[in-house]
């Protein structure tokens, strides 16, 4: 296990749900918090109500799609904190849209939140990781190791994910830093209220779910576990592990049984 007290964690997206939920939990382990997200007003009632929750934290204005300001932000961590030891790429985007309905510029903004988002801040980030031994943490989704009907741009940019970091721990399997990918369920958080549609604008297509909706702070705690036990993969809910396993073992009844489940998502009035 590992001990977070007193070290810095960086959290991306950090004022949604799930980011939130997730600076609490490290905090309560002792963790100084370092909370980056793109919405100003955002970022400074978050770090308010953190400061006053006793809670060691700095907010961060960071839009993760500009590479030049995840570095000028991690510099700035080290500047005001001392040190990063561990980074949690949470910030992310979803659409909900027929592959062949939707504008590439969806796939593109998509792309460059989910994946190039955790891309630069990890470049930005690796060298004060692999100083202190510290551990990378990447949200991701069940739909970053299976299909999702009306995802192509969201389940690809979540599989690239998967091959970016999943090499990325073999590179620093000799240096002391921790690569862990967790692929959270369904959760409450706004992001699927403010996934795109076809166009870019948010869509109007409800979202559907199976199975248990967990809270921000039930899957904030499997990400501190799997982040603190040094887990390499982490799938959540029994829906998302049902959903790994199935699709490994029989790819053609998992996706019948998908595509029945989420199909009406994409009906039109």
């Amino acid at each position: 296990m590992r001990d977070f007290k007193n070290k810095v964690v960086v959290v991306t997206g950090a004022a949604g749900g799930l980011g939130k939920a997730i600076c609490q939990r490290f905090a309560k382990a002792g963790a100084q918090i370092a909370a980056t997200d793109m919405i100003p007003d955002q970022v400074e009632a978050l770090e308010k109500e953190l400061k006053e929750a006793g809670v060691p934290c700095k907010g961060y204005v960071l839009d993760v799609t500009d590479e030049d300001a995840c570095w000028k932000v991690m510099e700035s961590v080290v500047k005001d904190m001392g040190r990063i030891d561990v980074l949690v790429n949470n910030a992310g985007i979803t659409h909900r849209s027929a592959f062949q309905e939707t504008q590439t510029a969806v796939y593109r903004k998509v792309m460059d939140v989910n994946f190039f988002g955790s891309l630069y801040c990890t470049k930005a980030a690796i060298d004060q990781l692999i100083k202190n031994k510290g551990a990378i943490t990447v949200i991701s989704s069940v739909a970053g190791v299976s299909p999702l009907l009306g995802r192509t741009g969201y389940s690809a940019s979540k599989h690239a994910l998967h091959g970016l970091f999943g090499s990325l721990r073999s590179e620093m399997s000799d240096k002391g830093v921790d690569v862990t990918i967790v692929c959270p369920g369904f959760t409450k958080t706004n992001i699927d209220k403010a996934a795109l549609d076809f166009d870019g604008k948010p869509t109007k297509n409800p979202q559907s779910t199976v199975g248990k909706i967990a809270t921000p702070q039930e899957t904030a705690q499997e990400v501190f576990f799997a982040t603190a036990r040094q887990k390499p993969l982490a799938v959540l809910s029994m829906v998302g592990k049902l959903s790994w396993i199935i699709h490994r073992l029989h790819s053609p009844l998992f996706e019948r049984i998908m595509t029945n489940s989420v199909k009406h998502e994409l009906e039109h009035d």
